[in-house]
């Protein structure tokens, strides 16, 4: 039997702890906060999109980096194998759009009783307000040769031997697992921690950065359009000529830029381009109309309405907040009769509404973002068994890692799956 210690109690943390319980390890779960899974409580607004049931080769398509590296992770642990999981431990699920899983009873509070249940029963001790300070290494082998060996013991292979607690307290190990998460959500206990253990064990820290997160805008006009939810509209965003992403979905005006799940994924997307703002975005308002059956469409309205202003003629086009911005935007005057409009102003306005432009300026921080971007390199991990290659008896799972993925679930998978093999692979030796 191994003394295993686990750091951070959230989604890969737990699943790492009860998967070590259940191998027969005596476990200690450490977790900073008054309660496990903090940030579990408010994703999915609350509701916990736990995983996706979607097929495997789906699951590897929607994550955004290092998704070789988890090919060991989600062939032991697949979303059906979390799903089972979880109605195993007394959890009824359910699949809405997309195949974005759920509880049933839309509580993600029912999420993390179920993992408790499983805790307990794997016999893993659980440390509340239990703060980590540094982990605790020596060489793999002391140098038993005298001083006169050709070893250099700073050379050797580093072997872990516990933590220090914040309070000064050390606990011995024979193995750690590091689940600390990101920095995103910090009221949420994630403040990179795990990065510093990392760095002082010698792993290599990808450069951390918010994603799956909002954008900040660069014109005056959203301030006006806050609140203001756009549904069924496209988005493209370009760097110069080059498209970095395009979709369709939902959107929101916010008092910053906007914000919505088409945001969200874009932002996933367009990261390694954070650096070279600003970034032209263009939404089509009305991706379901040719540029001919939209020019005919506002033709037939303003036939409609030949003998009003410009600025009362719109209503059936628009939501009613983002009429004056469309009628500022056009060029043409608010005031002036539709018969008068002419056609080239007609044609204008027409491609305005199919490229309403905005300028990406920037992201929002890591109290906005769903997840971070960047973590441990993964080429310092064992893909197999997440075990540090540098230090013996060390293991990394969930956000902590250089990977990330897209909405719908796949960044809880993420959690999971590494948790599950991390637990699952601590080593005897």
């Amino acid at each position: 039997m191994s003394r295993v210690i686990v750091v951070g109690g959230g989604a890969a943390g737990m699943m790492a702890a009860v998967q070590a319980g259940f191998c027969g390890h005596q476990v200690q779960l450490l977790e900073k906060n008054e309660k496990l899974g903090k940030k579990i409580y408010i994703t999915g607004k609350g509701r916990c999109n736990l995983t996706n049931n979607c097929d495997i080769e789906e699951l590897f398509k929607q994550v955004l980096r290092n998704r070789k590296f988890l090919y060991s992770a989600f062939y032991s642990f697949s979303n059906d194998q979390v799903i089972d999981f979880f109605e195993s431990w007394g959890l009824a699920t359910k699949t809405e759009r997309g195949g974005r899983v759920f509880p049933e009873s839309d509580h993600s509070s029912d999420v993390i009783r179920a993992l408790q249940r499983a805790l307990e029963q794997a016999d893993v001790e659980i440390c509340l307000h239990t703060e980590v300070k540094e982990l605790l290494t020596k060489p793999e082998q002391e140098d038993s040769e005298g001083p006169g060996s050709q070893r250099n013991l700073e050379e050797q292979k580093k072997k872990i031997r516990g933590v220090r607690l914040a309070d000064g307290e050390i606990l011995l190990a024979d193995a750690v697992i590091i689940a600390t998460g990101g920095c995103s959500y910090g009221s949420t206990g994630s403040t990179g921690d795990g990065y510093d253990f990392a760095k002082k064990a010698g792993h290599k820290i990808i450069q951390p950065r918010p994603s799956l997160v909002p954008f900040e805008t660069g014109e005056s006009f959203v301030k006006e359009l806050q609140g203001l939810s756009l549904r069924n509209v496209a988005l493209r965003i370009r760097k110069e000529k080059k498209v970095l992403f395009e979709d369709f979905g939902e959107m929101l005006f916010t008092h910053y830029g906007v914000s919505g799940p088409l945001i969200l994924s874009a932002s996933g997307l367009i990261n390694d381009f954070l650096d070279q703002m600003p970034l032209s975005v263009e939404l089509d308002l009305k991706p379901a109309l040719t540029i001919e059956q939209l020019d005919k469409r506002i033709l037939r309205d303003f036939e409609e309405n030949q003998n009003r202003q410009f600025k009362n003629a719109l209503q059936k086009l628009f939501p009613s907040k983002l009429i004056p911005v469309m009628v500022a935007l056009s060029g043409i005057s608010p005031d002036k009769k539709v018969n008068e409009i002419t056609r080239e102003e007609r044609k204008s306005f027409t491609a305005l509404i199919k490229g309403f432009p905005m300028t990406v300026t920037g992201f929002r921080d890591f109290n906005e973002a769903i997840i971070t971007r960047g973590g441990v390199k993964v080429s310092e991990i064992n893909p197999s068994t997440m075990e540090s290659k540098l230090v013996q008896g060390l293991y990394f799972a969930g956000e902590v890692l250089d990977l990330d993925a897209m909405t719908g679930g796949f960044n809880l998978q993420i959690a999971w799956s590494t948790g599950y093999l991390a637990g699952n692979n601590i080593s005897e030796k």
